[in-house]
């Protein structure tokens, strides 16, 4: 049975952070150990999505820090804690990936801040997210649907 994505994301989360922190010199050793680690509760499968999902947000990071730095000028990514930078970098992935519902995303990350941050933290995030979360909805909406076929 598959974990629960806040399980998942949780174990992403702390990936990504060690990413961030270590580099990508250093990929291979984290992406071992988080395989290696079983005190997350995840089975082998659930670890590597969680692996993955963190490389797709490290990889996607720039776009993240671009966002964020147009939508909270003052708080460039530079000045965000680290765990507050990861929070936000995976949720910026999450939502603008489709991955994830984009209020699910919000939500999940400030859970996450909650859990690791300062007390601060969930409202920051959650400010600064809602911004992300109004501009991907315009976007969406913006979008032409896709064609539709008659026969």
């Amino acid at each position: 049975m598959p974990a629960p994505p806040r399980d998942i994301r949780r174990l992403a989360f702390q990936v990504l952070f060690q990413l961030d922190a270590r580099g990508e010199r250093d990929a291979l050793a984290i992406r071992d150990a988080a395989l290696a680690d079983e005190s997350s509760g995840l089975v082998e499968r659930d670890r590597e999505r969680a692996i993955d999902l963190a490389q797709a947000a490290f990889a996607a990071r720039a776009e993240a820090d671009r966002a964020m730095m147009e939508l909270a000028p003052t708080w460039p990514s530079h000045r965000q804690a680290a765990v507050d930078r990861a929070i936000l970098r995976l949720a910026h992935y999450e939502m603008t990936s489709g991955r994830t519902p984009p209020k699910i995303a919000v939500n999940e990350a400030v859970e996450l801040a909650k859990e690791f941050s300062t007390d601060k933290s969930p409202a920051f995030v959650n400010g600064l997210l809602d911004k992300v979360l109004k501009r991907v909805l315009a976007q969406t909406a913006a979008a032409p649907e896709a064609p539709t076929t008659q026969e």
